[in-house]
């Protein structure tokens, strides 16, 4: 299992967390989509390291066109010698909408195409194809010489597709090269939902199995070396949970552990304001089932115990401030483990 590293500092810090991040060993440094730019940042890392895969966790599908997006991995493909991982999302319809001014409808379906018209894209650009794709949501049938990209011999990035209901995940088996696991999930639900899911999805894909096929998760992780430390943790996490906890998008993982109606509970608090209440809503139990708690010795094989034997990169995701140390002595537990 390879462990990773997502990016926790400002744009202004990019070169050098990802340099640090490299020195200490981590396989992969990520990168997601929320203040920043992703892309900005991965040139950056690029430009930072020699060894580790770089990627998106996740760029935001729908706020783009392929033909956008095309352009923008398959130049980093080159520029980073191969290491370049495009990681997609297809976030809320409240947000592709309303933030990125984009249309919205069967995320599942648009997603598939929209993976699709990316591959047709690359296959126009690396190996001389015609490009004519006309599909439901997406059509792509005018390339010149002009704005065409050099072929390269890194050739196009791996798509890997986040998700956590059944339909996007099928999605990602079928059509993609790996699969982001969401940190809002549990042990259970990656065994019974997620996992089955893709095989499905890998079957219509002509595949028996996840042979070749990467499963990535970011797992939530609550450290402290004394009660202090660990309360900080806690609150500060179970915060990040009831965050994503009311959007209903991740109802299925609270449906699956019986926890269901915590979900319009917490979206009537969002709409009403009361944002630092809302870690109240969440119980001992529902922590212990997302995440990994205790002390770094502890939370180290915790993490590989929990999720080592089911997915193949991890990184730990933390949602509150930490001392770098006590996540460097974590991940070295988990290395060890």
């Amino acid at each position: 299992m390879k462990i990773d590293a997502a990016l926790t500092k400002s744009i202004d810090h990019t070169q050098a967390e990802a340099a640090a991040l490299e020195a200490a060993g981590h396989d992969g440094i990520w990168t997601g989509e929320t203040q920043f730019d992703p892309f900005m940042r991965c040139l950056q890392i690029a430009q930072a390291t020699e060894r580790a895969n770089i990627g998106t966790s996740v760029a935001i599908a729908f706020g783009r066109t392929p033909m956008t997006l095309a352009h923008s991995a398959y130049d980093l493909a080159r520029y980073s010698k191969g290491r370049f991982v495009l990681g997609l999302g297809s976030q809320i319809k409240g947000h592709i909408e309303r933030r990125f001014s984009m249309p919205w409808s069967r995320p599942a379906a648009r997603m598939r195409e929209y993976v699709m018209a990316l591959r047709a894209i690359w296959s126009a650009w690396n190996d001389g194809e015609r490009l004519s794709f006309q599909g439901e949501f997406y059509t792509h049938t005018l390339m010149t010489p002009f704005f065409s990209p050099p072929a390269h011999q890194y050739g196009p990035p791996e798509v890997w597709l986040a998700g956590v209901g059944e339909k996007m995940t099928v999605v990602a088996g079928e059509v993609c090269d790996g699969f982001v696991v969401h940190p809002f999930t549990t042990r259970e639900y990656l065994t019974e939902v997620t996992l089955p899911a893709l095989l499905r999805g890998r079957g219509a894909a002509g595949s028996p199995d996840l042979e070749g096929f990467s499963v990535a998760t970011s797992a939530f992780v609550v450290i402290g070396r004394d009660d202090d430390e660990l309360a900080d943790a806690v609150r500060g996490t179970k915060q990040q949970i009831a965050f994503y906890a009311s959007t209903p998008a991740y109802r299925p993982v609270l449906e699956h552990h019986g926890y269901g109606e915590v979900q319009p509970e917490l979206t009537r608090m969002t709409k009403q304001g009361r944002w630092t209440e809302m870690a109240d809503v969440i119980d001992d139990g529902l922590l212990h089932l997302v995440a990994v708690v205790g002390d770094p010795a502890s939370v180290g094989p915790g993490v590989a115990s929990r999720w080592g034997n089911a997915c193949d990169r991890i990184s730990l995701y933390l949602s509150y401030k930490a001392d770098p140390a006590l996540v460097a002595e974590t991940t070295e537990a988990l290395r060890g483990a």
